[in-house]
């Protein structure tokens, strides 16, 4: 299975726990990047992501966040550039629509964002989407779901 985790669920981790929203997505995100350690899964993700991340200002937090990418990520193409335009003009901010163009181009199963703004607009256009949009906490629950049915 591919996942494209967003710059928002790479940063979870390094967020004020103080709030249990952000804590349960840190640790959905941890137990995501330990299956992808373990090869249960695999992260695929693009340039976009390398380029969001590197705006981070905390020296500290960029080169964490950093770490967390795969080491291969996808360039940026004319074609995900086209397919982020026509994104945009369905209403998602050019940072998310180059995050879906890419994570459809990579064929990637799901894309997690903790970004509510991406969630609640997939809400209403999901059907124009190729690639699954979601929650991280969301999700890994309904995985654990499928296999524990009951």
């Amino acid at each position: 299975m591919k996942i494209y985790l967003d710059v928002s669920c790479l940063n979870r981790p390094f967020d004020d726990q103080s709030q249990s929203r952000i804590r349960l997505e840190s640790e959905a995100v941890t137990i995501l990047l330990d299956h992808i350690d373990a090869g249960r899964w695999e992260q695929v993700s693009s340039r976009m992501a390398e380029i969001e991340t590197s705006a981070i200002t905390d020296d500290i937090r960029r080169r964490r966040v950093l770490q967390l990418l795969p080491a291969s990520r996808i360039d940026l193409s004319s074609s995900i550039f086209d397919r982020a335009r026509e994104l945009v003009n369905l209403g998602l901010h050019a940072a998310d629509a180059m995050h879906v163009a890419a994570a459809e181009t990579l064929d990637a199963d799901v894309l997690l964002t903790c970004d509510d703004r991406l969630l609640r607009r997939n809400r209403k256009i999901a059907d124009e989407f190729s690639v699954r949009i979601a929650n991280p906490v969301d999700w890994l629950k309904e995985q654990d779901d499928a296999k524990n049915p009951g």
